[in-house]
């Protein structure tokens, strides 16, 4: 960055300077970010809990748990049983749905890689329309190559 002093007294044309002075553009940026610092509040959110433990013993029911299988197909089967039509679906969606959230059972689907979609989507509306809380997607592991 320095210039040649000799070759500018040889000559008696002054050359433009190539060189950017950057000392303004870095005392600038370092004002912005020490203002930024001091201007950015302490996170100090914290959320008081009274947790109180529980002394009793574990519940000893286990959860219910009904499944949905998605033929190749397309065809629908409740907890193993085949599901005539969607009508059959929407039924023991709107008898899981009817129960409140805290205690309903939860409702695992369980596709076959080969089936369609629409299928899927369709089981995932219905428990939509009837409010089931707990639908799990279980099966995964055959998608995964």
């Amino acid at each position: 960055m320095g210039m040649n002093v000799a070759s500018l007294a040889a000559s008696r044309d002054p050359e433009a300077l190539m060189d950017v002075n950057t000392t303004p553009l870095i005392d600038v940026m370092l004002v912005l970010l020490v203002m930024l610092i001091i201007t950015i509040p302490t996170q100090l959110h914290s959320i008081h809990l009274d947790i109180t433990p529980f002394d009793g013993p574990p519940p000893v029911e286990r959860p219910v748990v009904h499944t949905v299988s998605i033929d190749f197909d397309g065809a629908l089967a409740w907890d193993g049983q085949p599901l005539p039509d969607a009508a059959a679906l929407d039924a023991h969606m709107q008898e899981v749905g009817a129960v409140s959230p805290y205690d309903q059972p939860a409702v695992h689907i369980k596709a076959n890689r080969l089936s369609g979609y629409e299928t899927f989507a369709a089981v995932m509306s219905s428990a939509r329309r009837h409010d089931v809380a707990k639908l799990a997607i279980v099966g995964q592991e055959q998608f995964v190559r």
